[in-house]
């Protein structure tokens, strides 16, 4: 039996994988409920520690940016949010409007309502973005949902995303250019519907054409979804320049060291991350 894992949600391609159970999360309908939580997050990888106390809020229809240098912790961070094993939680929590996740799996945390978008996007050959898409909107709403229910919103989605109907029927990322990559995980975050999205360095490797194509697919989505909180993680200022955060966040040496409004991502293009040291 083969399995499937993307950004958001792990998959059987043949048969069925038995999950656990998921506590319901507090859906709170106040505006400016919190969407994700942390707190004093403390994580490590290979025993060494990379984070060394993290706090942030993200609140409904926030976007945050997380910005920092190589190597400050980052996509550490987006990981950990997620579930990923290799990112040992050694004390804090992580919280799902309101539910501490930080013990669940992966799969558990996107079934959930997490997604994140990886940087580097696998492909998956044999494997249609159709078929797949199918088997992670079941996945994520615990329920199978029919081929012609997926094909209408994937249609619906690939039509305001600008996308080429027949790229439903490639295979998950294979052969796909970078801007194609990265779009296709937007289209991932459109269906899955999650309540919080991680974009860990969604604007690598792009040019300016295919960036700012792919921030119109997340803004596009933002309207849709007005209550989508999302973690946009980035070393530049150039997508914050197509995307306008709520906040900027400034990560160096495993810790937040400085918040702010957009300005903050101005002052960072304008002089760098040393006086932050």
């Amino acid at each position: 039996m083969d399995s499937v894992s993307n950004a958001s949600v792990t998959v059987e391609i043949s048969g069925s994988k038995e999950s656990p159970e998921i506590p319901e999360p507090a859906r709170s309908g106040a505006a400016g409920a919190e969407v994700l939580t942390i707190e004093d997050l403390h994580v490590e990888v290979e025993g060494h520690e990379i984070l060394r106390g993290v706090d942030l809020v993200v609140k409904e229809g926030e976007l945050h940016a997380l910005m920092g240098p190589n190597g400050s912790g980052k996509s550490t961070l987006a990981n950990a949010i997620a579930g990923n094993p290799a990112y040992r939680i050694s004390s804090g929590r992580i919280l799902l409007r309101g539910e501490d996740v930080s013990s669940w799996p992966a799969d558990a945390r996107a079934r959930a309502g997490m997604f994140l978008a990886f940087q580097y996007p696998e492909e998956i050959s044999g494997v249609p973005v159709s078929q797949f898409l199918r088997q992670a909107v079941s996945a994520r709403r615990g329920t199978d949902i029919s081929v012609l229910e997926v094909r209408v919103s994937l249609m619906e989605w690939m039509q305001r995303l600008g996308m080429d109907p027949a790229f439903a029927s490639r295979y998950l990322n294979e052969g796909f250019s970078g801007g194609e990559k990265k779009r296709n995980e937007i289209l991932q975050m459109a269906m899955l519907e999650p309540d919080l999205a991680i974009l860990d360095e969604t604007d690598s490797g792009l040019d300016v054409d295919a960036l700012r194509i792919v921030a119109r697919g997340i803004e596009e989505v933002r309207r849709v979804r007005p209550a989508l909180g999302i973690l946009l993680v980035t070393h530049y200022r150039r997508i914050l320049e197509e995307l306008q955060p709520d906040r900027v966040q400034v990560m160096l040496e495993g810790r937040i060291v400085e918040s702010g409004g957009p300005e903050l991502a101005e002052r960072l293009d304008r002089e760098g991350y040393e006086e932050l040291r």
